[in-house]
């Protein structure tokens, strides 16, 4: 049963060290509450011995040390879910904060999760539409799949992941998709946008939004992603839901993690983040995936913004090595005005070709998308060619492979926040830029599939 200890020792900042305890184990919610009835929440960050140190979700301000209780619940940090929480709008803890009524929990779910066992997982195989050509059509992403983005500051992967939370389906008509956003350490004019555009274009209806400003503290900075994760947990393997986790930014998220690890006194690691940052951001990602014998799924696109433009510095570096592949946000596309700035050739999707081809997309989509990409690479070439050598050295062919890379990233990559295109359409564009060339130079498409699409107008 718990008690409370009016034992506190010292308080840093948010850290209280609390002596005498029994019992009190690593990660356990505790409850501090204050001689005027106040009431603050934290969590154990360490135990030595009879010693436990807590560290608070909010300061440590005004706190007394001998008129403080505090109570160690025996659990970790829970979260109250129920099949009413989609079109609910959220806190980082799981609170709401949208004005509605109070949600009545089904159940209250441990925010760590467990591990998918490995033998029990199955294979990422089905296909999610995301309406962006750049991501369907040459970087498909695939149920169960976690496929992060990779940014820059300044970048508009905001509206990219609102475009991909209101656009996102799965090609199924009886299967219910559903959407996890949690935005980790924005400013109050983004949780606007994100407030305002969901409910504007409908996507709240079936979404479930976080929401951690960058004032919160640190600690639910950190408690934010494990709490969207075990909620699409619960719609996933609960209530046979396929989810989309987009979690944005991940950088604010290992910047906490960074600072919690300062406050411990940690050994640092590589640019002062701790040394477990891989471990922390694997026990996150690796909470993707689908279960045999399970309907539901649940498929992450984790987006983080690179410190310096840098995609060898820890977070993008540590995230590529656990992620099956990410998508690059070009900083030079978005001054040119191409919009989403998605950069095709240095973007990856491990898994795509498990989600495309006949019953899935359609028969001609490994073709096109192999042949786009090795056309695109020529054409850039031919383009840096040109600007070294002039137009009037390139062959006639180059000059189509030229006019090809114009073409694809004004037409294709360029699509714009607003629009919507089905796979299908993805393709027939994809075609259109294609018959630039002659079909002679189409070698990597099959001559059957070639012959039927080719000529067709």
């Amino acid at each position: 049963m718990s008690k409370y200890y009016q034992t506190i020792a010292s308080a840093v900042g948010p850290l209280l060290v609390v002596t005498n305890t029994t019992g009190v184990a690593y990660n356990e919610f505790v409850e501090i509450k204050s001689q005027n009835g106040d009431v603050r929440y934290g969590k154990v960050l360490e135990v030595n011995g009879d010693n436990a140190i807590v560290q608070m979700f909010t300061s440590g301000q005004g706190l007394g040390l001998h008129d403080s209780a505090v109570k160690f619940t025996g659990h970790s940090l829970e979260v109250a879910v129920s099949p009413a929480i989609l079109g609910r709008v959220l806190d980082g803890l799981g609170n709401p904060i949208d004005g509605a009524a109070p949600l009545i929990p089904t159940a209250k779910l441990d925010i760590n999760g467990t591990p998918i066992n490995p033998t029990a997982r199955d294979y990422p195989q089905d296909f999610i539409q995301t309406g962006i050509s750049a991501i369907d059509g040459l970087n498909t992403l695939v149920r169960g799949q976690k496929l992060p983005i990779f940014s820059m500051s300044g970048m508009p992967h905001a509206e990219l992941a609102t475009q991909i939370a209101r656009q996102a389906t799965v090609p199924a008509n009886d299967a219910k998709f559903a959407i996890v956003f949690a935005a980790i350490g924005i400013t109050h004019d983004e949780a606007e946008y994100f407030r305002q555009s969901f409910a504007a274009t409908g996507a709240l209806a079936r979404s479930v939004m976080l929401l951690n400003l960058a004032n919160d503290p640190a600690l639910e900075r950190i408690a934010t992603p494990r709490v969207a994760l075990t909620i699409a947990e619960y719609l996933a393997f609960t209530l046979d839901y396929h989810v989309l986790v987009i979690m944005t930014d991940m950088t604010n998220y290992a910047e906490a993690l960074r600072e919690v690890s300062a406050a411990r006194k940690e050994i640092p690691g590589r640019r002062g983040y701790p040394g477990y940052l891989y471990t922390d951001l694997a026990s996150l990602y690796e909470r993707a995936g689908c279960i045999k014998g399970k309907t539901g799924s649940i498929t992450q696109i984790p987006i983080l913004t690179m410190p310096e433009d840098d995609k060898t510095h820890p977070i993008p570096d540590l995230t590529g090595y656990i992620t099956e592949g990410q998508i690059i946000i070009a900083r030079e596309l978005s001054k040119r005005g191409i919009t989403p700035p998605i950069d095709v050739l240095t973007s990856l999707s491990r898994l795509k070709d498990k989600g495309i081809g006949a019953g899935k997309t359609r028969a001609d989509h490994k073709g096109v998308l192999n042949q786009l990409f090795a056309c695109y690479a020529k054409g850039k070439d031919s383009k840096e060619l040109a600007q070294i050598l002039g137009e009037s050295a390139l062959s006639k062919t180059d000059r189509l492979y030229s006019q090809f890379a114009t073409e694809f990233e004004n037409r294709f990559i360029n699509q714009g926040f607003q629009t919507n295109r089905t796979i299908a359409e993805t393709l027939n564009l994809g075609w259109e830029l294609l018959r630039i060339l002659p079909k002679v130079e189409l070698t990597r498409i099959n001559q059957k599939i070639l012959d039927e699409y080719y000529d067709q107008q």
